[in-house]
This record gives C-alpha cells, sequence and structure tokens, in this order.
C-alpha cells in the first residue's frame, strides 16, 4: 500500500505560507471548529443570577468543606473545580457518588456546603444521597439545566446552566454541557478567591512542587547562610577574602563586604580577582574595602526567587548578596542554586 504522504506548506506567490489540505482535512478541520464554537457559545450564553451570588456566600461562609459531586462526566467537572477550590484557600474534597451510598457520605457533616453537578438534574446515584445530605444537614447547591428537574426540586439553591445543545453529532456524549459546568465551577472558585484573604504566600504553600511551587519559592528556602554565607570586613586584606571564599564549603566565587557594623558595604567575586591579577595590582594585603565592587544589587529572604533571578539577569551577575532589614547580609544566593531548582 502506497503511504500517504502529509500536507505541505506551499510557498504563495506574496511569500505567505498556506496549507495543502485535501478535501478530507478540510472537512476535518471545519468539523473541529464546530465543536469549538459550539462549546464557546454554551458558555457564551451562561447567565448568572442572584442564586450565583448566594452561593458564592454559602462558600465563603463555610466552616467545614466544599463538598463537589457529580457522576460520569460531570464527576471529572467535579474534581476539577474542587482541586481548583482547595489549591485556592476553600477546603474541599470530591465525593464520588457511587461510593458516597456505600460509607463515603460520612465525609459530609452539617458545617459543609454539597455541590452537586448534573446537566439533566435526574443522576440517580446523587437524587439517592440528597434525603440523607439534607438529614446530616449540609446545604445542597444543585448545579444543573433548569429548576425544576428532580436535582433542583431537591437542592437549598439552584444555579442553572440552562437549556445546551451538545457539541456530540449525536446531540448525546456530554461535551458542551460539561463545557459549561465547569465555566460555572471556575466562576465560583474564582469569584470565592477574589473574596477572601489569599495571597502568593498562601497559594505557595499548597503547592510545594511542580513549576508552580518552584516559582514561588522564598529566597530564604534557597540562599546559603550562616557558615556557608562569606563574610568579610572591609577592612581585612584580599588574602583574607580569597581565603574566606576557598574555605566555604561550596566553594562561592564571591564573598559579601561588611562594615564595622556589620553592614553591606560591597561584594568582591572571582572577577574581580581576575582582573586585578590581569592588571597585575593583586596586592594581597590590599583592605578589600578598596578592591570590591560597591554599592551591589541585593534581594531579601522573603523575595520570590524568581525576582531574585531577575536581578541576576538584569545585573549579568552570578551572585547576590541576600540582606535583612537593617542591611546586613544574612546569606548568598547563587545562579547555580537557582539552575538546580529548576528556576532558570
Amino acid at each position: 500500500m502506497a503511504r500517504r504522504e502529509p500536507a505541505r506548506a506551499a510557498r504563495s506567490a506574496d511569500g505567505e505560507t498556506r496549507s495543502r489540505l485535501t478535501r478530507r482535512e478540510k472537512g476535518l478541520l471545519a468539523h473541529g471548529r464546530v465543536v469549538l464554537e459550539t462549546e464557546a457559545g454554551a458558555i457564551g450564553r451562561l447567565s448568572l443570577d442572584e442564586s450565583f451570588a448566594e452561593a458564592v456566600e454559602w462558600i465563603l461562609a463555610c466552616k467545614g468543606h466544599v463538598i463537589v459531586t457529580g457522576m460520569g462526566k460531570p464527576g471529572f467537572v467535579a474534581q476539577k473545580i474542587s482541586s481548583t477550590l482547595a489549591s485556592t484557600g476553600t477546603p474541599s474534597i470530591y465525593l464520588h457518588p457511587a461510593e458516597a451510598a456505600h460509607g463515603d457520605l460520612g465525609r459530609v457533616t452539617r458545617r459543609d456546603v454539597f455541590i452537586a453537578l448534573s446537566n439533566s438534574g435526574e443522576t440517580e446515584e446523587i437524587l439517592r444521597l440528597l434525603p440523607a445530605v439534607k438529614r446530616i444537614g449540609a446545604r445542597i447547591v444543585a448545579v444543573t439545566r433548569d429548576r425544576v428537574n428532580p436535582l433542583a426540586r431537591a437542592a437549598d439553591l439552584v444555579v442553572s446552566v440552562g437549556d445546551i445543545e451538545e457539541a456530540c453529532p449525536m446531540g448525546l456524549a456530554p461535551t458542551a454541557s460539561t463545557a459549561a459546568l465547569l465555566a460555572i465551577g471556575d466562576a465560583l472558585a474564582m469569584t470565592v478567591l477574589n473574596n477572601r484573604p489569599f495571597d502568593r504566600d498562601e497559594y505557595a504553600l499548597y503547592h510545594p512542587a511542580g513549576k508552580l511551587g518552584r516559582g514561588l519559592m522564598k529566597v530564604r528556602e534557597l540562599m546559603h547562610e550562616g557558615e556557608e554565607n562569606p563574610v568579610v570586613r572591609a577592612t581585612e586584606p584580599l588574602s583574607k577574602a580569597i581565603a574566606v571564599m576557598t574555605q566555604t564549603s561550596w566553594r562561592p566565587g564571591a564573598t559579601s563586604v561588611v562594615d564595622a557594623r556589620g553592614l553591606l558595604v560591597g561584594i568582591f567575586t572571582d572577577g574581580d580577582l581576575r582582573r586585578l591579577v590581569v592588571r597585575g595590582s593583586a596586592d594581597p594585603r590590599t583592605p578589600v574595602g578598596k578592591l570590591m565592587g560597591r554599592n551591589p544589587r541585593t534581594v531579601r529572604p522573603e523575595a520570590m526567587v524568581t525576582d531574585a533571578a531577575r536581578v541576576l539577569r538584569e545585573a549579568q551577575v552570578d551572585q547576590v548578596p541576600v540582606v535583612d532589614g537593617a542591611g546586613r547580609p544574612v546569606g548568598l544566593l547563587d545562579v547555580q542554586d537557582l539552575l538546580a531548582a529548576r528556576i532558570l
């Protein structure tokens, strides 16, 4: 069988690149765009009212957990919504409705807000839980198609998404409806986040791993401190500065220079030493204060490592002193530390 050649880019007369698409490929692209337009349209037609605002108030006032449940495709959406809430400061768990009927309902308390997702509002696994949830005393929020289906009638509050036409050619597979449920969930989570105290420090606390966590690390988590923080007095000779840089365990390429009060006044680096040698002026008896770089860029221990990376990049240096509020060098941060932590 002859191998089908992939579509190739061709150069038109005006220099622009266009694709040579077959009729079938054009049809595939066209249908893909219809799906995107259908789902985008479903989200665009969502209308929020006072029930949405009340749901946000319930979540903000919740003393327990926000329990999110759904079956099938809406169940995966429910997991994502619960995860988003939890990662942004709202304690939340996902409850599988089938497992809940076999004991996991014990996770629900009267202090909780119970959010049930079902486009049709007729999901049997969810409906059979609601009488028990009501007896427990948790508030029930239904995110569903309308206000008259069984789920809506059993809930304390209804956030309606309206009648949504699926992007499925058969009109059966949950597609546009799950996109709408997810959008409502994100709207709830982000509106809650916007109305409660929650800053970058807390976000970092909940994201210790991965790229997000690394980007939210503080300088104090990476800097070299204590015996690993090289410091010399400005009045001490160049030989002392070289000895400190050499004897510090991780062999830094720099040392902070301080005055008699212990305040940072400069930095001396391997590059400075090489330039002195080239000029023939590397007298080991010269006070390092006369040879150091003055007014070095610094960072604070509580600064984000991404901010420290920007300082290193802008100053085109490999080390930056870390100073406290009084201007004392409490640490040293090296570009290699950022590379090891995969910040750069």
